[in-house]
């Protein structure tokens, strides 16, 4: 079993005439993965204008955590009570830089993953080589190396990297899904 964070990611297409259903009882769901220990986070992503595909990401701290969760018998109910609301589900899990990107077939270009991965890293790895550089100075290549990649992956991983990709979501999903903060929000989608 992975011992990193593990990413689900799910795809439902609304159901005719069953959009606002859908929309509370995929909320609903992320408020029942929030009482499982593992849980770090999920989110609702609205399709784009002219399709009916919302996708559903959920993240655990690792792969035994997700089973958890996904093997559940509140789970399982709360499945459902979905049925009828959705069809053609998918499933993806996503481990490392997949993860931070979106899901299925709407992650962006490598092109643009690169540049968000760069925009986090160069500031934080500048900023690590001015506080510390004078420190890591007396010692070789390799354990400077080793001690600034120890320092820095744990950083862009829970932090930079997530945080960069969130700000720059719009440009990264270009004609790609809205996120979905409240069920209320998506009352306006246009017939």
């Amino acid at each position: 079993m992975s011992a990193e964070p593990v990413t689900l990611m799910v795809a439902r297409r609304v159901a005719d005439g069953r959009y606002h259903d859908l929309i509370a009882w995929l909320h609903e769901g992320e408020q029942l993965a929030t009482d499982f220990p593992g849980y770090l986070g999920s989110g609702v992503l609205a399709p784009p204008p002219g399709d009916d595909e919302f996708q559903m990401v959920f993240r655990f701290a690792d792969q035994q955590t997700l089973a958890a969760w996904e093997h559940s018998a509140s789970r399982r109910a709360w499945l459902q009570r979905g049925s009828g609301l959705f069809a053609q589900p998918q499933e993806r899990r996503a481990v490392g830089l997949d993860a931070w990107f979106g899901a299925f077939h709407r992650q962006p270009p490598r092109w643009k993953q690169s540049i968000a991965i760069w925009l986090a890293f160069f500031p934080v790895s500048l900023a690590f080589n001015l506080l510390f550089g004078s420190t890591l100075a007396d010692f070789s290549l390799l354990p400077r190396v080793l001690l600034s990649t120890l320092a820095l992956t744990p950083l862009m991983t829970y932090a930079f990297i997530p945080l960069v990709t969130r700000l720059l979501a719009p440009w990264l999903q270009r004609n790609g899904a809205a996120i979905l903060r409240r069920p209320g929000q998506a009352a306006s989608r246009g017939a």
